[in-house]
């Protein structure tokens, strides 16, 4: 189908560049050895003939970028693991193309899995930014929060307000974590109260993130982009401090969860419903009925127990992403900043 077929090209070229400017010209180098493959009727074109959806918003290429950089990371591919980041900085174009080849013919398999479900980075950079949003819902009730992540992964998102965190000029968090964070805050950003009171935590995912098989761990850290350093170290950080907490990641469909989190309402505290990057992997029909239960729920919602809905996500494709807060009673919704899709700044509006 050629009209399938440069829906697939388009997205391609598309996080190509995307890579080369937010910082892994050599993920970038790796999708167009991918896309020669494709071009060249190779596995990854017999894999992958055409898209019915859409190849971008899918995060397609992501997908191939990840079983890729699961081949190397676990040694499955010791052809990629010498052409990846740490032991090579940039992508050898010659030998890394037909390597990149033979690994998608050697690992089919492995690839045809990776194709079949989206990205989970479970990037943990964007707490610097929902911290921000966490700080407005504090400050606009003057409550403690029940916070409720719907597509949470392995739930390190949920442990925000255990990291630390350097915000530009600023610094929040216990100083004694082991997880850093850097986010540039620019613009007018939200007073951070020493500590934020976090009285319940509750998460679910339709796929959760196992982070005690080594396998999904990998496959967790495939997906950060190949030489981020930072991100990886970070990833582990997090993963090992959820570990020892023990958090909890519910395996439920976002809509039917939601849906009994937001049954009663909860006297004596704001209840945040949050997500990042998670919004246009649902299905349209699980999108609507998630709009109707919130908004049944904000109808319930009092001064002494109001709801919030955070969400960190791009208001179209094209977009980069944005932090937007509804607060009810009054429904009353602003967006609070433009953000980088990892996390690393945040102009406050």
């Amino acid at each position: 189908n050629p009209a399938m077929a440069s829906n697939l090209a388009e997205a391609w070229q598309r996080q190509v560049a995307y890579c080369d400017a937010y910082g892994s010209p050599f993920t970038a180098r790796v999708l167009e050895a991918a896309w020669a493959d494709w071009q060249g009727g190779g596995t990854l074109r017999e894999l992958l003939p055409d898209w019915p959806g859409d190849a971008w918003a899918d995060a397609v290429p992501l997908r191939v970028a990840g079983a890729l950089h699961s081949l190397a990371l676990d040694g499955s591919s010791s052809a990629l693991a010498a052409l990846y980041p740490p032991r090579a900085e940039f992508f050898d174009i010659q030998g890394g193309t037909a390597a990149v080849s033979e690994a998608l013919r050697t690992h089919r398999d492995r690839v045809a899995v990776f194709l079949q479900s989206a990205p989970q980075t479970n990037e943990v950079g964007r707490s610097a930014v929902l911290l921000g949003g966490f700080a407005a819902v504090a400050q606009a009730t003057g409550l403690p929060l029940a916070t409720f992540e719907i597509g949470a992964s392995a739930g390190l998102n949920l442990l925000w307000h255990r990291y630390r965190y350097r915000l530009g000029d600023a610094a929040w968090g216990d100083p004694a974590s082991p997880v850093l964070i850097r986010c540039d805050w620019r613009g007018t950003a939200p007073v951070l109260p020493a500590q934020l009171a976090v009285v319940s935590s509750a998460a679910c995912d339709i796929a959760p993130i196992d982070l005690d098989t080594p396998a999904e761990v990998t496959r967790l850290a495939a997906y950060v982009w190949a030489g981020q350093t930072e991100r990886q170290q970070r990833l582990g950080a997090a993963a090992a401090l959820a570990r020892r907490v023990g958090v909890r990641v519910e395996r439920a469909d976002a809509a039917e969860w939601v849906a009994q989190q937001l049954a009663a309402t909860r006297p004596g505290c704001a209840s945040v419903l949050y997500h990042s990057i998670v919004w246009h992997y649902l299905p349209a029909a699980t999108r609507d009925a998630l709009r109707d239960t919130i908004a049944a729920a904000g109808a319930r919602a009092t001064q002494s127990a109001p709801l919030a809905w955070l969400a960190l996500e791009p208001p179209d494709a094209a977009s980069f992403p944005q932090l937007t807060l509804t607060l009810w009673p009054g429904a009353t919704q602003r967006v609070l900043a433009d953000v980088h899709a990892h996390g690393l700044f945040a102009d406050w509006r």
